[in-house]
C-alpha cells in the first residue's frame, strides 16, 4: 500500500499565533509532526504568511490595504517565510520546495498537467512542496479567499486523501453554541447547505478568509470525493490529534 497523501492549508492567522510575526515554533511544529507521519503520509502544504512575514521586516510609504502594496509585501515576505520553511524543517531531516501558483493555472490544460507532474517528481523524492497564490501577479478581482480555494483546487488536482485547513477555531461551531458563549463543534458534515446556515462572516486578523471561504473550498473538495478536515492550528501536534480523534474538529465528507 502507497501513502496517503494530505494536502495541508495554513493561514497567516495560524502561521502568526495570532501575533504580529511569523511563529517559528508553529513551523517547527508543523515539521514534527510530518516527520512523525513520514512513513504513513506524505504532505503538500498550501502556506499563506509571506505579508505578515514582510510585515516584521518593512513598513512601505503606501496604504496596506491597497492591493499593490500587499502584493509587494507579499514579494518581500516570500523569501523570509521559505527560509524559515527551510531552517526549521532541515533540522527535522526534512526538504522544502517553493511553488506559487495563479487562479489561471487551474484554467489551462497543459499548465495543471506540468503542476501534477512537478509536484509528483517533488514528493517522490522527497520534498515538500510548499506552495502559495503568486501574488505579485494576481489582481484583486482573482485573489484566493486566504488561500483556501487554491488549497482545494490544488487538493483536487493532486487527487489528495485529506484536505486539511487549520484554523484558529475548533472547527465550524453551531450557531446557537456562538450566541451562548460556548461554542460547540460540529464534527461530522454531510450536507454543506445546512452548514451554510450555521456561520457568520467573520474573518481572522491576519487572513482575508473566513469560514465561509472555508466551506466553499470543502465544497470544491467534496465534488472530487475528498474529505475536509478544519483543525485549530493553533494546538500543538493538531495533525496527529485529529488523526487519533484526539481534539474536536470538524470533518466534511
Amino acid at each position: 500500500m502507497g501513502k496517503k497523501r494530505i494536502l495541508l492549508k495554513i493561514g497567516s492567522n495560524t502561521l502568526t499565533k495570532e501575533t504580529n510575526h511569523i511563529s517559528r515554533g508553529k513551523i517547527e511544529d508543523l515539521g514534527i509532526q510530518i516527520a512523525a507521519l513520514n512513513d504513513e503520509y506524505e504532505f503538500i502544504i498550501v502556506s499563506s504568511g509571506a505579508i505578515a512575514a514582510a510585515k516584521q521586516f518593512v513598513k512601505l510609504d503606501n496604504q496596506d490595504k491597497d492591493v499593490f502594496v500587499k502584493q509587494a509585501l507579499a514579494s518581500i515576505g516570500q523569501p523570509h517565510l521559505m527560509r524559515i520553511y527551510n531552517e526549521n524543517f532541515k533540522d527535522l531531516g526534512l526538504n522544502t520546495s517553493q511553488c506559487l501558483l495563479s487562479y489561471s493555472d487551474f484554467e489551462k490544460e497543459q499548465t495543471k498537467k506540468n503542476i501534477v507532474n512537478t509536484i509528483n517528481v517533488l514528493v517522490k523524492n522527497n520534498y515538500i512542496p510548499i506552495i502559495n497564490e503568486n501574488d505579485t501577479v494576481a489582481t484583486d478581482e482573482i485573489r484566493f479567499g486566504d488561500n483556501d480555494k487554491l488549497a482545494a483546487l490544488t487538493a483536487v488536482l493532486l487527487n489528495v486523501d485529506i484536505l486539511i485547513i487549520a484554523t484558529n477555531t475548533n472547527g465550524i461551531y453551531t450557531k446557537d453554541s456562538i450566541h451562548n458563549e460556548n461554542p460547540e463543534t460540529i464534527k461530522l458534515v454531510n450536507d454543506l447547505k445546512s452548514l451554510e446556515k450555521e456561520i457568520g462572516e467573520s474573518k481572522s486578523s491576519h487572513g482575508t478568509g473566513g469560514m465561509q471561504s472555508k466551506i466553499e473550498a470543502a465544497g470544491i473538495a467534496k465534488a472530487a470525493n475528498i474529505e475536509t478536515w478544519i483543525v485549530n492550528g493553533l494546538n500543538d501536534n493538531f495533525i496527529l490529534k485529529a488523526l487519533k480523534d484526539e481534539i474536536p474538529f470538524t470533518k466534511i465528507v
